[in-house]
């Protein structure tokens, strides 16, 4: 007898989006993301207040998908990453739109990320993906087809999994000890 085990949700994470990740929502919740808070239209200037209002709930790794509709100011980004609290990570996804503003916000992502410690910040490099496989778009070189929707979600999964072993693995390497914990009779 064999049971289909559906995927859980993963409480640790949380994306904030527009439409481009309203059109992978779908399958970032099939990935486990608990919340995919995506809207068409929405602005870089929405996010900060976005995440100040899940508040304690929010949770540890924060994916932000902002800027496709217009100007990223780098004091707006700082707010979003200061927004979330010290003690989560945020993932700033690049954005790839036909835009004047594309460059100077994909720039302002990447300030954003110096501006903080390494481990607290991390750059996801949509704008590369996507111009290596045009495919995954539709006419307006912005908004995903189904095979589009599928790689942007992977490729979040992805840095977020990485991300997570990555500060799993610095926890284990800095603990210290000489590992002999319970091992000797008292």
């Amino acid at each position: 007898m064999s049971s289909v085990v559906p995927v859980k949700a993963r409480q640790d994470r949380y994306a904030l989006g527009d439409s481009v990740m309203l059109g992978a929502k779908q399958n970032l919740k099939g990935l486990g993301f608990a919340i995919v808070d995506a809207k068409e239209s929405r602005q870089a200037y929405d996010g900060p207040r976005l995440i100040r209002s899940r508040g304690s709930a929010l949770p540890t790794n924060v994916v932000v998908h902002l800027g496709t509709n217009g100007t990223y100011p780098l004091d707006v980004c700082k707010s979003i990453v200061k927004a979330a609290g010290p003690d989560r990570r945020v993932f700033l996804v690049t954005i790839h739109v036909p835009r004047s503003w594309k460059k100077g916000n994909n720039k302002v992502i990447q300030d954003c990320d110096a501006a903080f410690a390494d481990d607290r910040v991390h750059v996801i490099d949509w704008d590369t993906a996507a111009s290596q496989h045009p495919n995954w778009l539709w006419g307006d070189h912005i908004h995903l087809r189904p095979a589009g929707a599928k790689a942007f979600a992977q490729l979040i999964d992805q840095n977020v999994d990485d991300a997570v072993a990555a500060a799993h693995k610095a926890a284990i390497d800095n603990a210290g000890g000489t590992g002999t914990a319970g091992t000797h009779p008292a």
